[in-house]
């Protein structure tokens, strides 16, 4: 008698397995402190914020991600970056570890914004970038009650540990790797530590030839694992982000390559970085020239990426561009994708407009739908 053999069930689309990375969170209990563990110099001083080149590894380095999951673990880094006033720099996100390039502001400067008689509602919309209106609600109404009570002190006390969390290196990376390590365990069922110890960090100083070398050297590390002959061509890093069009990626190279921060075109930052990375990045061969003994970008190819200073061609840019789109892009046409975005109008918020989003990447005019997020049109 013949088995019938099940079929390979189809993968989930993308956002619907990054469903618990996207979700907002309720109850959450707030980072706790953190006593022992590594010895970490923090920049302590004038300075308006300081630089960090942050790595950490998974268990022995015997935990790998796949795809779904490094996009996870960036979504979760963008997340808590901009809910704890740090700015990325740049990242890449390996098979068994992360880097990070973090600039964490002058907390005391940073603060400012929720001071005065309207500080503590900015305090509030800001928490919306992490918190559920439930919990965001209940908090409110707690507050509201310690208040009623004669307890100032006490509602102080619950604003100011919420405060704590901002603009600190160390519960900033402390809450990106628990909060991806519950995911993670979730979704492959297993228990237990994910990451090996404490992060390891580098304090880098915050401008200029130090900046611009951590940063080559974070978003060069698939070409020296040989995943890529080209960091563009590799999705989990900040560079091939900010060829794939996120402004926030592009600011952060931007001050890497010391331009205006939204100089990434105008300013010529996606030329310099560009040609800054061929120019670090080039194999290395033994002393008869033959055998390459660090792996890197050709010398072929830093010098035709020299030699047309650091640009990329249209169809490139598109190309590169367009993969950063998820399941129900629709590519063509201002009227061909307005078309395709009123006979599906009931994917799209009431708030959409219109279907049709310009490629500015693209000589030639070209548009696209966009993503479809949890619902995509197959």
């Amino acid at each position: 008698m013949k088995i019938a053999q099940a079929s390979n069930p189809q993968p989930l689309p993308l956002e619907e397995q990054l469903v618990g990375v996207n979700a907002k969170t309720g109850l959450y209990p707030g980072a706790r402190s953190w006593s022992g563990g590594r010895f970490r110099i923090l920049g302590k001083g004038p300075l308006e914020s300081y630089c960090y080149h942050v790595m950490s590894r998974t268990c022995g380095g015997e935990v790998f991600f796949d795809e779904v999951e490094k996009e996870a673990l960036r979504r979760v880094i963008w997340r808590m970056a901009e809910f704890s006033g740090i700015k990325v720099v740049t990242y890449c996100i390996m098979g068994n570890h992360f880097h990070l390039l973090a600039q964490v502001p002058h907390r005391e400067t940073w603060l400012q914004r929720f001071a005065g008689p309207h500080g503590e509602a900015n305090l509030f919309d800001h928490l919306r970038t992490l918190y559920s209106r439930a919990y965001l609600g209940l908090l409110r109404d707690e507050l509201a009650d310690l208040r009623a009570r004669g307890m100032i002190v006490l509602a102080q006390q619950k604003v100011e540990t919420l405060k704590k969390r901002f603009c600190n290196l160390s519960l900033f990376v402390k809450e990106v790797k628990e909060r991806f390590s519950r995911w993670f365990n979730k979704r492959r069922g297993r228990r237990g530590t994910l990451w090996m110890d404490r992060f390891k960090s580098v304090l880098v100083e915050g401008k200029g030839e130090p900046l611009r070398t951590m940063a080559a050297y974070i978003d060069l590390n698939p070409v020296r694992a040989g995943l890529v002959k080209d960091p563009k061509n590799y999705r989990w890093c900040g560079y091939s982000e900010a060829l794939g069009g996120s402004r926030r990626a592009q600011r952060g190279l931007c001050k890497a390559v010391s331009k205006p921060v939204d100089g990434w075109q105008s300013a010529g930052a996606a030329a310099a970085y560009r040609c800054l990375l061929h120019a670090e990045g080039r194999e290395v061969k033994d002393a008869q020239n033959e055998k390459v003994v660090k792996r890197g970008l050709t010398t072929e190819s830093a010098r035709a990426v020299l030699a047309a200073k650091g640009k990329l061609s249209p169809a490139e840019l598109v190309r590169l561009r367009v993969r950063y789109f998820s399941d129900g892009v629709v590519l063509g046409s201002k009227t061909f994708v307005d078309n395709i975005f009123e006979t599906q109008r009931d994917h799209f918020g009431p708030n959409r407009k219109h279907g049709a989003r310009r490629i500015t990447e693209s000589d030639s005019p070209f548009y696209s739908l966009r993503q479809l997020r949890l619902r995509p049109l197959g």
